[in-house]
């Protein structure tokens, strides 16, 4: 990749674990926990689990009779440790240039979840994101992003993506957005621009657009 990449959007769309907050370690302390309860592999589970939704990942794994107090419960777990969620580097300062109205958060976690993350963190939150809660399908499937792309009156084309998993990449490519992978995470596509974390990069408004500065 070149030492720096422009890019022009009218919207930024973030995915929020691994991209905006680090709560790493409390996934894994969870989902651990979660696993000794249901008698589940530890190992199998977190090779399995990022970027999607709980509920789609334990589905794999669960009996459907097992499958709601499994979900209820892994949420309980991740929330009693959402108050030791930090924000990644770069996400505060980056968020707080940004234009109201020009981004906002696409998670796969439950609106629960994703709020105690973010207040454990600190950050700023838009008045209307998209979590698990909100959508049919999750990701890969573009119907997330193509549900935050609408909440910004945009359409998947005009947007930018930030996300940390190939799941969520691939996702972002259907919804017809440009994709900035943030991370070391191996995708098996090549995404539009790479960043190590948001401190990477820069966000201009030039009344209409959004002209982005990577590297």
């Amino acid at each position: 990749m070149p030492s720096s990449v422009k890019i022009t959007c009218s919207g930024i769309l973030f995915d929020s674990d691994g991209v905006l907050v680090d709560s790493h370690a409390q996934v894994v302390e969870a989902w651990s926990q979660l696993a000794v309860e249901f008698d589940l592999d530890i190992e199998t589970l977190l090779g399995t689990l990022v970027g999607v939704r709980a509920h789609d990942t334990l589905g794999r794994f669960l009996q459907p009779d097992r499958l709601p107090s499994a979900v209820a419960r892994l949420e309980d777990l991740e929330v009693e440790l959402a108050t030791a969620t930090s924000a990644l580097r770069g996400a505060p300062e980056l968020l707080d240039t940004l234009p109201p109205g020009s981004w906002t958060i696409v998670t796969s976690a439950s609106r629960r979840l994703g709020e105690a993350r973010w207040r454990g963190a600190g950050l700023p939150v838009p008045e209307r994101v998209v979590t698990a809660d909100d959508v049919s399908l999750g990701k890969p499937h573009p119907e997330p992003f193509m549900l935050g792309a609408d909440f910004l009156g945009l359409a998947g084309t005009q947007c930018v993506v930030f996300e940390d998993s190939a799941p969520g990449g691939v996702a972002a490519r259907a919804a017809g957005a440009s994709v900035v992978a943030v991370g070391e995470q191996p995708w098996p596509e090549p995404p539009s621009a790479r960043v190590i974390d948001l401190h990477e990069v820069i966000v201009r408004s030039n009344g209409r657009h959004l002209e982005l500065e990577l590297g």
